[in-house]
Protein backbone atom coordinates (compact mmCIF):
# COMPACT_ATOMS: atom_id res chain seq x y z
CA UNK A 1 0.00 0.00 0.00
CA UNK A 2 1.70 3.20 -1.11
CA UNK A 3 1.75 6.44 1.07
CA UNK A 4 -1.04 7.65 -1.21
CA UNK A 5 -3.65 4.87 0.22
CA UNK A 6 -2.39 5.09 3.84
CA UNK A 7 -3.09 8.46 4.01
CA UNK A 8 -6.44 7.88 2.40
CA UNK A 9 -6.93 5.40 5.18
CA UNK A 10 -5.72 7.40 8.22
CA UNK A 11 -8.45 9.81 6.70
CA UNK A 12 -11.19 7.03 6.77
CA UNK A 13 -10.07 5.72 9.80
CA UNK A 14 -9.89 9.38 11.42
CA UNK A 15 -11.77 9.44 14.94
CA UNK A 16 -11.09 6.09 15.69
CA UNK A 17 -8.08 4.59 17.77
CA UNK A 18 -6.84 2.03 14.93
CA UNK A 19 -4.39 5.16 13.55
CA UNK A 20 -3.21 6.40 16.71
CA UNK A 21 -2.73 2.69 18.26
CA UNK A 22 -1.02 1.47 14.90
CA UNK A 23 1.58 4.42 15.45
CA UNK A 24 1.45 3.65 19.01
CA UNK A 25 2.38 -0.06 18.10
CA UNK A 26 4.94 0.80 15.50
CA UNK A 27 6.73 3.60 17.42
CA UNK A 28 7.31 0.36 20.33
CA UNK A 29 8.73 -1.86 17.24
CA UNK A 30 11.19 0.93 16.28
CA UNK A 31 12.19 1.47 19.77
CA UNK A 32 12.92 -2.03 20.27
CA UNK A 33 14.67 -2.98 16.77
CA UNK A 34 16.61 0.62 15.94
CA UNK A 35 18.93 0.55 19.15
CA UNK A 36 19.96 -3.17 18.78
CA UNK A 37 20.81 -2.70 15.10
CA UNK A 38 18.23 -5.18 13.80
CA UNK A 39 17.47 -8.64 14.60
CA UNK A 40 13.67 -8.28 13.78
CA UNK A 41 12.05 -11.75 13.44
CA UNK A 42 8.70 -11.92 11.84
CA UNK A 43 6.63 -15.22 12.33
CA UNK A 44 3.19 -15.97 11.17
CA UNK A 45 0.86 -18.80 12.58
CA UNK A 46 0.53 -22.88 10.51
CA UNK A 47 -2.03 -21.44 8.63
CA UNK A 48 -1.18 -17.60 8.05
CA UNK A 49 2.44 -16.33 7.26
CA UNK A 50 3.01 -12.26 7.47
CA UNK A 51 4.14 -12.00 3.41
CA UNK A 52 2.93 -9.04 2.96
CA UNK A 53 3.63 -6.95 6.35
CA UNK A 54 7.54 -8.49 5.58
CA UNK A 55 7.27 -7.05 2.14
CA UNK A 56 6.35 -3.38 3.62
CA UNK A 57 9.17 -3.61 6.22
CA UNK A 58 11.37 -4.22 3.77
CA UNK A 59 10.36 -1.07 1.87
CA UNK A 60 9.59 0.84 4.67
CA UNK A 61 13.37 0.31 5.76
CA UNK A 62 14.69 1.32 2.82
CA UNK A 63 12.60 4.11 2.27
CA UNK A 64 12.99 5.63 5.66
CA UNK A 65 16.26 5.18 5.81
CA UNK A 66 15.96 2.50 8.95
CA UNK A 67 17.60 -0.78 7.49
CA UNK A 68 16.77 -2.16 11.17
CA UNK A 69 13.34 -2.01 10.13
CA UNK A 70 13.93 -5.13 7.99
CA UNK A 71 12.44 -8.78 9.29
CA UNK A 72 13.75 -12.11 9.07
CA UNK A 73 10.70 -13.91 8.07
CA UNK A 74 10.56 -17.43 9.89
CA UNK A 75 8.22 -19.83 8.19
CA UNK A 76 6.24 -22.76 9.79
CA UNK A 77 6.83 -25.17 6.75
CA UNK A 78 10.22 -24.71 4.32
CA UNK A 79 10.07 -26.37 0.76
CA UNK A 80 13.14 -27.73 -0.73
CA UNK A 81 14.68 -25.15 -3.11
CA UNK A 82 13.69 -21.91 -1.40
CA UNK A 83 15.55 -19.30 -1.56
CA UNK A 84 17.33 -18.05 1.25
CA UNK A 85 15.37 -15.44 2.53
CA UNK A 86 12.29 -18.11 2.33
CA UNK A 87 13.97 -20.95 4.26
CA UNK A 88 14.49 -19.27 7.65
CA UNK A 89 12.38 -22.05 10.32
CA UNK A 90 10.90 -22.03 13.13
CA UNK A 91 14.28 -23.54 14.43
CA UNK A 92 15.26 -19.94 14.53
CA UNK A 93 13.23 -18.99 17.38
CA UNK A 94 15.22 -21.08 19.92
CA UNK A 95 18.27 -18.60 18.68
CA UNK A 96 16.45 -15.50 19.69
CA UNK A 97 18.40 -13.52 22.65
CA UNK A 98 18.19 -9.99 24.11
CA UNK A 99 18.87 -7.44 22.21
CA UNK A 100 16.41 -9.50 19.07
CA UNK A 101 12.82 -8.82 18.50
CA UNK A 102 9.91 -11.33 17.80
CA UNK A 103 6.79 -9.93 16.04
CA UNK A 104 4.26 -12.29 16.09
CA UNK A 105 1.36 -11.80 13.61
CA UNK A 106 -1.80 -14.36 14.79
CA UNK A 107 -5.48 -13.66 12.93
CA UNK A 108 -6.39 -16.78 15.15
CA UNK A 109 -5.22 -18.38 18.15
CA UNK A 110 -1.54 -19.93 17.55
CA UNK A 111 -0.95 -22.86 18.06
CA UNK A 112 0.56 -24.40 21.27
CA UNK A 113 3.85 -25.16 19.57
CA UNK A 114 4.39 -21.55 18.32
CA UNK A 115 3.06 -20.25 22.14
CA UNK A 116 6.10 -22.02 23.59
CA UNK A 117 8.60 -21.05 21.17
CA UNK A 118 7.55 -17.33 22.09
CA UNK A 119 7.79 -18.42 25.58
CA UNK A 120 10.99 -19.65 25.01
CA UNK A 121 12.44 -16.57 23.20
CA UNK A 122 11.25 -14.23 25.78
CA UNK A 123 12.62 -15.96 28.79
CA UNK A 124 15.70 -15.64 26.64
CA UNK A 125 15.61 -11.98 26.47
CA UNK A 126 14.10 -11.13 23.30
CA UNK A 127 11.42 -8.52 23.07
CA UNK A 128 7.48 -9.97 21.42
CA UNK A 129 5.91 -7.96 20.08
CA UNK A 130 1.98 -9.61 19.01
CA UNK A 131 -0.59 -8.37 16.20
CA UNK A 132 -3.44 -10.79 16.57
CA UNK A 133 -7.07 -11.44 16.66
CA UNK A 134 -7.24 -10.80 20.96
CA UNK A 135 -5.24 -14.42 22.28
CA UNK A 136 -5.25 -14.08 26.02
CA UNK A 137 -2.02 -16.56 25.49
CA UNK A 138 -0.25 -14.63 22.98
CA UNK A 139 -1.06 -11.07 24.76
CA UNK A 140 0.15 -12.75 28.29
CA UNK A 141 3.32 -13.38 26.58
CA UNK A 142 3.97 -9.68 24.48
CA UNK A 143 6.03 -6.54 25.79
CA UNK A 144 3.37 -5.02 23.48
CA UNK A 145 0.34 -5.81 21.58
CA UNK A 146 -2.07 -4.59 19.45
CA UNK A 147 -5.49 -6.81 19.15
CA UNK A 148 -8.18 -6.59 15.90
CA UNK A 149 -11.37 -9.26 17.59
CA UNK A 150 -12.86 -10.78 14.99
CA UNK A 151 -15.50 -8.72 13.45
CA UNK A 152 -13.94 -4.88 14.66
CA UNK A 153 -16.40 -2.80 13.01
CA UNK A 154 -13.81 -0.49 11.10
CA UNK A 155 -11.04 -2.95 9.92
CA UNK A 156 -9.30 -6.26 9.69
CA UNK A 157 -5.74 -7.43 11.22
CA UNK A 158 -4.53 -6.73 7.14
CA UNK A 159 -5.42 -3.40 7.38
CA UNK A 160 -3.84 -3.01 10.85
CA UNK A 161 -0.83 -3.95 8.93
CA UNK A 162 -0.91 -1.84 6.64
CA UNK A 163 -1.05 1.21 9.12
CA UNK A 164 1.51 -0.28 11.57
CA UNK A 165 4.17 -0.40 8.55
CA UNK A 166 3.66 2.90 7.52
CA UNK A 167 3.81 4.12 10.81
CA UNK A 168 6.93 2.33 11.52
CA UNK A 169 9.02 4.31 8.81
CA UNK A 170 7.45 7.35 9.37
CA UNK A 171 8.04 7.20 13.31
CA UNK A 172 11.25 6.77 12.38
CA UNK A 173 11.91 9.91 10.44
CA UNK A 174 14.59 12.31 12.14
CA UNK A 175 13.59 16.14 12.07
CA UNK A 176 13.97 17.78 8.86
CA UNK A 177 14.63 21.45 7.56
CA UNK A 178 13.26 22.85 4.26
CA UNK A 179 10.90 20.59 2.05
CA UNK A 180 11.34 17.51 3.16
CA UNK A 181 11.61 14.06 1.10
CA UNK A 182 9.38 13.62 -2.05
CA UNK A 183 7.56 10.50 0.08
CA UNK A 184 6.85 13.42 2.83
CA UNK A 185 5.50 15.52 0.23
CA UNK A 186 3.19 12.95 -1.46
CA UNK A 187 1.64 11.92 2.01
CA UNK A 188 1.04 15.89 2.85
CA UNK A 189 -0.66 16.02 -1.03
CA UNK A 190 -2.52 13.46 -0.54
CA UNK A 191 -3.95 14.31 2.75
CA UNK A 192 -4.71 18.32 1.27
CA UNK A 193 -6.77 16.32 -1.54
CA UNK A 194 -8.47 14.25 0.73
CA UNK A 195 -9.84 17.00 2.84
CA UNK A 196 -13.14 18.70 2.56
CA UNK A 197 -13.51 21.53 1.25
CA UNK A 198 -13.23 24.33 3.79
CA UNK A 199 -16.49 25.91 4.88
CA UNK A 200 -17.46 29.07 3.56
CA UNK A 201 -19.78 30.39 6.29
Amino acid sequence: MDAVRVALLREVLAGTEWPGAARRFAGALRRSVVPAGGGLLLVGTAQYEPWHLAAHLVDEAAWSGQPELAPTLVRHHVGPGEPPHLSVGLGRLAAARRGQTLLVVAPERPGAGLLERVCDARRAGATVLALDGGDPDLGALAHEGLSVPEGAAELDLDTVQHLVSAAAGENGLPAQRGPGRLRDRLARLADQLTAPPPSRW
